[in-house]
C-alpha cells in the first residue's frame, strides 16, 4: 500500500474509534479500517449511506447486493469480510456460499439472486443496464425505495472495493472464515 495510514498509537478522535471498533470485534486493526482511517470523515459518509439503505431491504438483500458487487469487482477484501457477515447473519450457510464463491448463487433465495444478478451487472457494465433490469428486481417483489437502495449498496460497494483495490490495501485474514472457504473466495475473484 503506498499510503500511510494513521499509526494505531497515539490515534485520537475518530481514528481512534474506528481502530477500537475493529480491536474489540477482531482484536486487529484491518488494512481496509487503516486505510478508510486516512480521511475518516469520508469513512463516515460511506457508513451513513449504507445505515440509510439497510432498513428498506433488510441484512439479507443488502449482503445480496454487496456479495454480488464484490464478485463481478474481483474484490478480496469485500468478498472474505461479507462472506463471514452474510454467514453470522444466517444469509446462506456454508454450503451456500462455498457455491457462491464458485460462482453458483443457490444458496440465496430467488430474489436474492435476482439482487446479485442485478449487483453484478451495476458493478461489471453499467452502461448496458435497461429499465429491464429494473424490472427484474421488481417482479422479484422489490418496491421503488428497495430498488434504489439495492442500486446504491450496489453503489457503495464498487466505491468502498475499488477504493481498496486502487491503494492496493493488504487483504486481511477474516476471524472465523473457514480457510477453505476463504481460499475458494480468494480465487473466486
Amino acid at each position: 500500500m503506498i499510503i500511510t495510514p494513521p499509526a494505531a498509537e497515539g490515534a485520537t478522535g475518530k481514528v481512534a474509534e474506528m481502530y477500537a471498533d475493529d480491536i474489540e470485534a477482531d482484536g486487529f486493526v484491518f488494512g481496509h479500517t487503516a486505510a478508510m482511517a486516512t480521511n475518516p470523515d469520508a469513512y463516515a459518509a460511506f457508513e451513513a449511506l449504507i445505515h440509510a439503505v439497510v432498513p428498506s431491504i433488510g441484512i439479507r438483500v443488502y449482503e445480496a447486493a454487496t456479495l454480488g458487487a464484490a464478485r463481478a469487482i474481483g474484490s478480496p477484501h469485500c468478498m472474505l469480510g461479507h462472506a463471514r457477515k452474510a454467514l453470522r447473519a444466517g444469509v446462506t450457510d456454508e454450503a451456500g456460499m462455498h457455491a457462491f464463491a464458485r460462482g453458483d448463487d443457490s444458496g440465496f433465495t430467488e430474489a436474492e439472486q435476482a439482487v446479485i444478478r442485478y449487483a453484478a451487472l451495476l458493478s461489471s457494465d453499467a452502461p448496458s443496464m435497461t429499465d429491464a433490469d429494473s424490472q427484474a428486481l421488481r417482479d422479484a417483489g422489490f418496491d421503488d425505495r428497495q430498488i434504489v437502495d439495492i442500486t446504491l449498496a450496489a453503489a457503495a460497494r464498487n466505491y468502498f472495493s475499488r477504493a481498496l483495490l486502487a491503494l492496493a490495501v493488504p487483504v486481511d485474514e477474516e476471524p472465523g472464515l473457514d480457510p477453505s472457504l476463504a481460499a475458494e473466495l480468494r480465487a473466486g475473484r
